[in-house]
């Protein structure tokens, strides 16, 4: 925040407060819903929290992976062995293993919610592709029953319209009409001559 913004904040205080005791109210300013909040100063370190998401997917992955269990195991077979093997000079964490103990009880403290993380992601992103699946399966369905109504529509227009059989046949009668009025006339014709 620069030095203007803090000064024009501390006068928008000050006005509210003057305004505010004048009519006998408390020193509290009063609350503007036309003008934004400014950033309250946190004690918290800030982070991203996609950024953090997309880390503890890679973590959760990799937990979940065969090469996690070959090198959990590797490490913690290396750890007792030396620890047993060793010479007492450079030993570490003698019998009980304590300090293996603590931190395999630190390393699954942290799986555990990493993992939650992860999971609560990728149910985030299931939910949303399940919604864009029954967005475009309502679409899909809307536009099958159109088709439907305009395939239906088409076959009664067509009921109603002249088809080639059809005209060939009308056709057929009128030539066969005119064919035997034209006999009929004929005959009519020799009769009278």
């Amino acid at each position: 925040m620069g030095a203007e913004e803090r000064e024009s904040g501390r006068d928008r205080s000050r006005a509210h407060g003057s305004t505010a005791l004048r009519h006998g109210a408390s020193e509290r300013p009063r609350v503007r819903l036309d003008q934004p909040r400014a950033p309250r100063r946190s004690f918290w370190p800030e982070y991203d929290p996609e950024a953090f998401g997309r880390l503890s997917e890679k973590i959760a992955r990799f937990l979940g992976t065969g090469r996690f269990i070959v090198w959990m195991t590797f490490t913690i077979i290396v750890w007792i062995g030396w620890n047993i093997f060793a010479p007492s000079s450079v030993k570490f964490d003698d019998y009980p293993f304590i300090f293996l103990t603590l931190a395999l009880s630190l390393q699954a403290s942290y799986a555990a919610p990493l993992i939650l993380l992860a999971q609560n992601r990728q149910a985030d992103r299931d939910r949303v592709t399940q919604e864009q699946e029954r967005k475009q399966n309502e679409r899909s369905i809307a536009d099958t029953e159109y088709l439907t109504r305009e395939i239906a529509a088409l076959r009664m227009g067509l009921g109603e319209v002249a088809t080639r059989d059809w005209i060939r046949s009308e056709l057929e009668d009128l030539m066969r009409d005119l064919e035997l009025r034209h006999m009929v006339e004929a005959e009519s014709d020799e009769r009278d001559r």
